[in-house]
């Protein structure tokens, strides 16, 4: 009871065919087909960039850079100013 049967197919295309014609259909399906392209599109485009972001973050760095840090003197100051807390 819950399932269409043939006939109710037949009237449901029927009823299209009035509601929006026989010229429109093929352009209503072709509008309808592009839409399904490029959204398909734009879902593989994004599963790309996700997959390699995620590759990115799983490749460890093949030569990391070594920086070495040195301690910077502002002008106005000098190291003989700095007199260092003695605990008592």
């Amino acid at each position: 009871m819950g399932s269409l049967s043939p006939w109710h197919w037949v009237v449901l295309v029927v009823v299209v065919v009035l509601l929006f014609g026989a010229k429109k259909l093929p352009d209503a399906a072709r509008s309808l087909g592009k839409s399904m392209r490029i959204f398909k599109s734009e879902l593989r485009e994004m599963q790309t960039e996700n997959q390699a972001q995620a590759s990115a973050l799983e490749t460890p760095m093949q030569n990391p850079t070594v920086v070495q840090s040195q301690r910077v003197v502002p002008p106005w100051s000098t190291e003989q100013d700095h007199t260092e807390a003695r605990p008592a």
